[in-house]
């Protein structure tokens, strides 16, 4: 305090107990147990107490924890399904197109493959959904797959099919094929990319038919030529718009070069054809199985849950991962029928 100027002024000079040379790390008006600006000290821990990412976590409730393990299972199987329809149908169509191609290679070379929508060894019958019934080659495309017979979406995931109300291809008038654009194999992935002029053949029991495409076109575009008489065409169908989101249906035109096959009458219209065989068509007899499949992935998320308390956490996800994974995919199987059967 300076004598007669009635201003206090703070003693720079450091607290009792502090040794001259340590007045380095002394400011004034610092307090002991504060930090700068005021703000309290944490206190420290107490010796021997683990820090707090290591401690063992508390306890959780039951409904808590079994909540919790259905949201992630659930997380799971749409993971599974986007990964299943993006990478792992492949697989499957793959597999199916190894089988088919096998299946299809013996009844050409004994001669009992299948001419038209009757089944050769017993005509009392159709021939079977899935049955193998051509081989499609399109060199623009660097493609060549077995047609199967029939269109529903469990039929299109092994490969393109065959509308079963019209011809065989080779045979006198309009032959139709769907097939998938994104999903399962994507075999018709490139189908707008050809051009008036590609050549597309197709073999069948009764011999090699070759087409030339002269017209793609999409919803609203102008109708091809009508059919000469006695003459034959090809129609591809796939979806258009976005890969997983189509918009509506691409068609690519070829005619028939050269003399038609004999053509058998036939038995199925398009009056008498399901809806499901339909371009863009969904297949509703998956609801049933994929409600049975959801109510066992349920029962499988509550025994994970009890599991994991009852025997431990690691140990039972080790044992949970083959099942759950098992169930992604026949869910997602079931999920792809229901919706169009050429996306």
């Amino acid at each position: 305090m300076t004598a007669g100027s009635g201003v206090i002024e703070s003693d720079p000079s450091p607290p009792p107990g502090v040794a001259p040379g340590g007045a380095a790390r002394w400011a004034p008006g610092r307090m002991l147990g504060r930090r700068r600006g005021g703000a309290p000290r944490k206190p420290r821990r107490p010796p021997g107490e683990l820090p707090r990412w290591a401690q063992e976590p508390e306890p959780v409730g039951p409904v808590r924890q079994a909540v919790g393990t259905m949201l992630t299972i659930l997380a799971v199987t749409l993971i599974g399904f986007a990964v299943w329809v993006s990478f792992g149908s492949r697989l499957y169509f793959d597999r199916v197109q190894y089988e088919s191609y096998e299946s299809l290679r013996v009844p050409l070379a004994n001669g009992d493959a299948p001419t038209g929508p009757l089944d050769p060894l017993d005509t009392s019958k159709l021939v079977a959904l899935g049955t193998p019934v051509a081989v499609l080659q399109i060199p623009a495309l660097h493609m060549q797959d077995v047609v199967l017979e029939g269109t529903t979406g469990q039929v299109l995931e092994g490969g393109p099919g065959h509308v079963r109300d019209s011809p065989l291809p080779g045979q006198q008038g309009v032959s139709v094929i769907l097939g998938r654009r994104a999903a399962y194999g994507a075999p018709f992935a490139g189908l707008g990319s050809l051009a008036p002029g590609d050549r597309i053949s197709v073999v069948t029991q009764e011999g090699v038919a070759k087409y030339q495409v002269i017209d793609v076109r999409r919803a609203g575009s102008p109708l091809p030529p009508p059919l000469a008489a006695g003459s034959g065409r090809l129609v591809l169908v796939t979806a258009d718009g976005s890969p997983f989101f189509p918009t509506g249906e691409i068609y690519v035109d070829a005619d028939l070069v050269g003399q038609p096959f004999a053509t058998p009458g036939q038995v199925l219209t398009s009056a008498t054809l399901p809806l499901a065989e339909n371009a863009m068509g969904t297949d509703s007899s998956a609801l049933v199985p994929l409600i049975f499949w959801g109510q066992l992935l349920l029962l499988v998320a509550a025994a994970i849950s009890w599991l994991s308390r009852a025997w431990g956490r690691w140990q039972t996800w080790l044992v949970a991962v083959p099942v759950l994974g098992y169930l992604c995919i026949v869910v997602a199987d079931e999920v792809t029928r229901l919706l169009p059967n050429i996306m």
